[in-house]
């Protein structure tokens, strides 16, 4: 792809900023009232601008920083793609401020997708519908479904309101690396593939949006994440694990949700398996070790 000037702008990082320890899924702190300085919506105003345009900005949102283009722009859709090097059957995640921008995206809203949006939207929940004519496949990795999601972010949230349509935004960085949190972090994968970057500080989840779909007879979970099963089985009770989250997806199927067929989270790091006998000797090395739950243990015995 032709490398571009990538813009970052700074926003308020007071104004949006959540600490882990102080999320909150309750109704009342997910609408807690909002307020932007005329500084702030001029640097949204712009980013609304670019996606509105058919370009791409990066923004945060509760979970992690995105990448942002017009879900209903097939051609803006295949430069989300170019940019992080994504396979185009991999699908987007379109992403709303209100309830009343879902009902253009979806042909229908079954009973158990209604129940979740009003459990835990806004937040980092993402739902999977039979999509209507508007969404092109080119957003949906070739598939009959939508993927939508209602952050609760507030500069997620008021940028899509500016820009006027639903907004695509996988994590901002390259295809299989991890998701980043901090608008360095998006430099450092997009510099020269994107137009801006929107910079409103650390994010404060860290792990992408959970993935339920409910186009089907029973709600199933494609991806883990902030919300848990338990989270979903308290307000749907039955709910099942889509199979091909537990082993290998097999070639030529297309995933339903991001993260559940190609490499995801991969750092850049050397990973060295290790005896528990050999782990001491590995950390004193710098090495990167995994571990089971068993090893730790017994390393941090008597701690």
């Amino acid at each position: 792809m032709d490398q571009i000037k990538t813009k970052v702008v700074k926003i308020n990082e007071a104004y949006r900023r959540m600490r882990e320890e102080e999320l909150s899924f309750s109704l009342e702190d997910r609408n807690r009232p909002q307020t932007l300085t005329d500084e702030d919506r001029k640097v949204l105003e712009e980013a609304a601008a670019v996606i509105r345009n058919g370009g791409l900005a990066a923004f945060p949102t509760e979970t992690v920083y995105g990448l942002g283009a017009n879900a209903l722009d097939e051609k803006a859709a295949k430069k989300i793609y170019e940019a992080k090097g994504r396979p185009s059957d991999n699908p987007l995640i379109a992403h709303i401020a209100d309830l009343d921008g879902l009902k253009p995206l979806v042909s229908e809203i079954p009973e158990a997708g209604r129940k979740l949006a009003e459990a835990f939207w806004p937040g980092p929940l993402t739902l999977v519908f039979p999509k209507s004519r508007i969404v092109p496949h080119g957003t949906t990795g070739g598939l009959e479904t939508v993927a939508v999601r209602m952050p609760s972010d507030p500069v997620a949230r008021e940028l899509i309101r500016l820009a006027g349509v639903p907004i695509a935004a996988p994590s901002a960085n390259t295809s299989g690396r991890p998701s980043p949190t901090r608008a360095e972090h998006v430099f450092q994968d997009m510099d020269g593939k994107i137009d801006l970057i929107v910079d409103g500080g650390p994010v404060g989840i860290g792990v992408e949006s959970t993935i339920v779909d409910v186009s089907g007879d029973v709600p199933a979970v494609l991806r883990p994440g902030a919300i848990t099963m338990e989270m979903l089985k308290d307000v749907l009770g039955e709910v099942t694990i889509d199979p091909a989250i537990l082993g290998p997806m097999a070639a030529g199927v297309r995933p339903k949700a991001p993260g559940m067929k190609y490499k995801h989270y991969a750092p850049k790091a050397d990973l060295t398996l290790v005896e528990p006998a050999n782990v001491a000797e590995a950390r004193k090395t710098g090495e990167a070790v995994a571990m089971t739950q068993e090893q730790v243990a017994s390393l941090y015995k008597g701690i």
